[in-house]
């Protein structure tokens, strides 16, 4: 299984990205999928994910800012980010975990200028 993200970019405090993740093969049979940051000198963290069925979580600082979706058709997993905030600047990898098996993509850079 391989992922490819893509779309991350500097971007201005109050604006807007789309993070796409293409996924090798199906994006179905899957335990679950989600979208991850790491700060510079912090430890990578969960900021969305979502599981069989459609249940939804969000780190708490991203709630009614961040979207995570799939479309099928594509094998491709989204995160609209909206009203970005310096804070947001960080490494952004996607993640999907398969018969408890974790795979990663390779990381796309978002920076929020204030």
């Amino acid at each position: 299984v391989q992922l490819q993200a893509s779309g991350g970019g500097l971007v201005q405090a109050g604006g807007a990205l789309r993070l796409a993740c293409v996924i090798s093969g199906s994006i179905n049979n899957f335990n679950i999928m989600g979208w991850y940051r790491q700060a510079p000198g912090k430890q990578r963290s969960l900021v969305a994910s979502i599981r069989p069925g459609g249940t939804i979580n969000y780190e708490d600082s991203v709630k009614g800012r961040f979207t995570i979706s799939t479309d099928n058709a594509k094998n491709t997993m989204y995160l609209q980010m909206n009203n970005l905030k310096p804070e947001d600047t960080a490494v952004y990898f996607c993640n999907l975990v398969r018969s408890w098996v974790s795979y990663w993509g390779q990381g796309t850079l978002v920076t929020v200028s204030s």
